[in-house]
């Protein structure tokens, strides 16, 4: 733990929050891009889900592996390294010239994003002490918010106004400066070196011991399933709105605008609603209330764009407000030595549903002669079935034995490694 004034702590979670605005903002942008890309490129739904889901596999697989190595640089050297590649993976895609090109930067910037993602997490568990640690989680993750009401926005904005490609050289230039401040406030993080580290030989036996046990198979199935659901809808809401329904691209940005505002401000009533009512109730509740909205946007008649917006905003109150009390279920489950190892090791679960959604959502999609497309209501009625079946599987989802109960089962047999995250 290193030992930083109040200010200075503050003052590096405020830049923590920044970087974590930019891969926010990285992942977000492609989705409303949607009808820019499949046009410049040439390319169908199904190639364009496949851009989406590279990065989403590739950050899965990259914050996974990261448990390995992470602990063995400088946080500080570790984390500058990382965002500046990241920087450059946007510029790779803003250049881009073929679909390949655009795959294969778009899974170098997963790949960049999943260590920067993981290197975020243990430098705040580094440098802020466990009783504000919460509320120094709480200000990392504005940066959804923020990339939702003012980056994405922007983002699309530039794309309809100039070129597809817009949004990734600003994400480099923003990703550029931001690091060019954090190498000049965020001291070296290197305190941890002195730690005997495990070998490679004891910490993967131990990871996928943590990835095997029962109880953390059934958390591990609830998060696939809800964001693989989730992803068959979301990707397309753009390209169905503009090929489908005649909205103008730079339109797009409203609804990402009213979404991010709406969720702003909604996320922690439903987070305080759980706490009272308890976090399985909440989940089911909204669990029913999303099977509405998803049906109807995929089956959306010709209706003013001024009903779709307010309509996507509680779409997006109402996914939130599944996943808000989920990731509460989610932190009861493992013991408490391995919580940050085993929810580095969810998050890797819930990129790989992220892509996974939304590959197969493109697989499932076509286009039609006059440039429609065609499918987008089976996309909706999958969505629900799995929706569906969160709502009973939550039920199976069961968190640590209380110590002292006398029906404690029995714990992981060995230590899981330590991820990135972990107290």
């Amino acid at each position: 733990m290193y030992a930083l004034p109040q200010k200075r702590e503050q003052s590096l979670i405020w830049l923590l929050a920044l970087v974590q605005f930019t891969l926010i903002m990285d992942f977000m942008v492609m989705m409303p891009l949607g009808p820019q890309i499949m046009t410049a490129f040439g390319i169908s739904p199904a190639k364009f889900a496949a851009a989406v889901s590279a990065y989403s596999w590739c950050s899965g697989l990259s914050a996974l592996l990261a448990a390995t190595y992470i602990d063995r640089f400088d946080r500080r050297k570790l984390l500058l390294a990382a965002y500046l590649l990241f920087a450059l993976s946007n510029i790779a895609c803003a250049c881009a010239t073929s679909y390949p090109l655009l795959l294969a930067s778009r899974a170098f910037a997963g790949l960049t994003g999943g260590v920067l993602g993981a290197g975020v997490m243990a430098i705040v568990a580094d440098i802020v002490p466990a009783q504000r640690r919460g509320s120094a989680t709480g200000i990392i993750m504005t940066g959804f918010s923020m990339a939702a009401i003012a980056g994405v926005p922007a983002g699309v904005m530039l794309g309809a106004y100039f070129h597809w490609s817009a949004p990734f050289w600003l994400l480099g230039v923003l990703t550029v400066t931001i690091a060019f401040v954090t190498l000049r406030i965020l001291p070296p993080l290197d305190e941890h070196l002195t730690n005997v580290q495990p070998t490679l030989a004891e910490t993967l036996p131990a990871l996928a011991r943590l990835l095997t046990y029962p109880r953390h198979v059934r958390a591990f199935a609830l998060t696939f399933v809800t964001m693989l659901g989730h992803m068959l809808v979301i990707p397309f809401i753009s390209p169905m709105l503009v090929s489908n329904h005649g909205i103008a691209p730079s339109r797009i940005s409203w609804l990402y605008m009213a979404g991010g505002a709406a969720t702003f401000f909604t996320s922690r009533a439903i987070g305080r609603l759980a706490d009272r009512i308890g976090h399985r109730t909440v989940f089911r509740i909204f669990g029913v209330l999303v099977l509405v909205p998803i049906l109807a946007l995929t089956h959306l008649p010709d209706v003013p764009f001024s009903i779709i917006v307010p309509g996507f905003a509680l779409l997006l109150i109402i996914s939130s407000g599944r996943i808000v009390p989920m990731q509460a279920i989610l932190t009861t489950v493992p013991d408490a030595q391995h919580r940050g190892a085993f929810l580095s090791a969810n998050g890797a679960v819930q990129s790989l549903g992220t892509g996974c959604g939304a590959w197969l959502g493109g697989l499932m999609l076509s286009t039609d002669a006059a440039g429609h497309i065609v499918g987008y209501g089976v996309n909706g009625w999958v969505s629900v079935t799995l929706a569906s079946l969160a709502l009973v599987w939550v039920g199976y989802v069961r968190g640590a034995p209380v110590p002292g109960n006398a029906s404690v089962a029995p714990t992981i047999p060995a230590p899981a490694p330590e991820l990135a995250g972990e107290a």
